[in-house]
């Protein structure tokens, strides 16, 4: 049947509220594999990879969706405003920094075995990161459910702050190594944990920028003087 606007929104509609709900078992991913790895908690550890593969599932089933709808609108012309569509292709690209920031969850907690195995935990000034990223990723998904551009600009804020504290606790760790604090396997878990943390971290931004890109049409990008926005037109 020939697509019309009240079809489109229904359509559009469902697909958000589904990229939603993923976007909230992305977090819930990320805090469980946060925990089992400060936990050095193998069992929860492994639980994660059942709840990656749903990620993955829903993944291919969004942009399967989000597609279809694309091929709707191109093959039956419909009057609609550029935000709509805007939205849609959103859609399709937070859906893949989604589904990357559960697979770098999974990193970290394959680190897990490795605290357990040592009887040691990380660092408190590790969890203070990861908390902070948790943070993060919880603001990007609220940002994207409302498209909310204030929250987006709250999570791009963030980012010289995480990448300051990872270059600090990279600095840390290495010196740790070389005066033999700690043990190799140790050390490179701690390496692995505060690189997955910052990259999760660049994947909510990436998130917030579509948010705002959907909300306004502007293009955003970091530059050496900060976040600078294009405007449409």
């Amino acid at each position: 049947m020939p697509l019309s606007p009240e079809t489109f929104t229904t359509r559009a509609a469902r697909l958000k509220a589904d990229m939603a709900s993923q976007c909230l078992r992305v977090q819930f991913v990320v805090e469980s594999a946060i925990e089992s790895a400060f936990d050095a908690d193998r069992e929860r550890a492994a639980s994660l990879a059942a709840q990656d593969d749903e990620i993955d599932r829903v993944d291919v089933a969004i942009e399967r969706a989000a597609v279809a709808l694309l091929v709707d609108v191109a093959s039956n012309p419909v009057s609609l405003p550029e935000r709509d569509l805007r939205l849609i292709l959103t859609i399709v690209k937070v859906n893949n920094e989604a589904e990357r920031i559960a697979d770098l969850a999974v990193n970290i907690a394959q680190c897990a075995g490795t605290f357990a195995d040592l009887g040691s935990r990380p660092p408190q000034t590790f969890r203070v990161m990861a908390n902070s990223v948790i943070g993060i990723v919880d603001a990007a998904r609220r940002c994207f459910e409302h498209t909310d551009v204030t929250i987006a600009k709250v999570v791009l804020a963030s980012e010289d702050a995480v990448e300051r504290f990872k270059r600090q606790l990279t600095r840390d760790t290495e010196e740790r190594l070389a005066n033999k604090s700690v043990t190799i396997d140790e050390g490179f878990s701690l390496l692995t944990i505060a690189g997955e943390l910052e990259r999760i971290a660049d994947h909510a931004t990436n998130i917030a920028e579509q948010v705002i890109y959907a909300a306004t049409g502007a293009i955003v990008r970091h530059e050496a003087q900060g976040w600078v926005e294009s405007q449409p037109g």
